[in-house]
């Protein structure tokens, strides 16, 4: 059985991409699954994890990591879903014909809206786009501030552009940053809390997506 594919894009800056990406890894991979990771964003946040990562765990034969142009993406993701379980591409904060091949290629797009008019906003492009190639969406509402209007509100308008939302809102945690920067996981720091517990209901509900 060849592996999945998810994108995880947004045209905004700051929206979480990276975070949500490299949690989701780790989650998928503390279950059991092979996971590769591609980074198509010039930043390289996700290389730096990585080898963050490396350096203090070691080589890990079920998780993997490389770099990408995002034309070459698809190309990329295609090859290493035939030994992963899992690819996870991380898309640079821009909404153009680039970001197409990655979007093509994916059996599930996730979308982190932080909560705020302007993230949403953004977030009409990509859902676009994401439709264009007829590729289905997951919007997570990320670094939420839980029991405020706004984030009501906001998930209530992310509904209304006719995109899947998730249930699970991922919250402002000082956990995602420190770990992002050890090359860890927030589940990896926290064995039981409040991080731990929304990103494992958010992977429960990306497997439920992804079929």
């Amino acid at each position: 059985m060849t592996g999945r594919i998810i994108t995880v894009a947004q045209q905004k800056g700051g929206s979480g991409k990276t975070t949500l990406a490299v949690n989701l890894a780790v989650s998928l991979h503390e279950r059991g699954h092979s996971v590769a990771l591609i980074d198509t964003d010039p930043q390289g946040s996700m290389g730096r994890w990585f080898v963050e990562r490396m350096q203090k765990q070691g080589e890990d034969e079920a998780m993997d990591f490389s770099t990408s142009s995002a034309w070459g993406a698809s190309y990329e993701s295609e090859k290493l879903k035939r030994r992963f379980d899992f690819v996870i591409i991380d898309t640079p904060p821009k909404i153009d014909s680039d970001l197409r091949p990655a979007l093509r290629v994916a059996d599930l797009v996730l979308v982190p809206v932080a909560t705020s008019h302007v993230d949403l906003w953004a977030t009409e492009g990509v859902l676009d786009l994401a439709r264009r190639e007829k590729a289905p969406v997951l919007v997570v509402l990320n670094r939420t501030r839980p029991n405020t209007r706004l984030s009501v509100e906001v998930a209530q308008k992310a509904a209304e552009l006719g995109a899947q939302v998730a249930d699970t809102q991922v919250a402002n945690r000082v956990l995602y940053a420190e770990t992002l920067g050890e090359g860890v996981g927030a589940l990896e720091r926290a064995r039981s809390g409040p991080a731990r517990d929304e990103i494992a209901r958010l992977t429960d509900e990306v497997l439920a997506a992804i079929g």
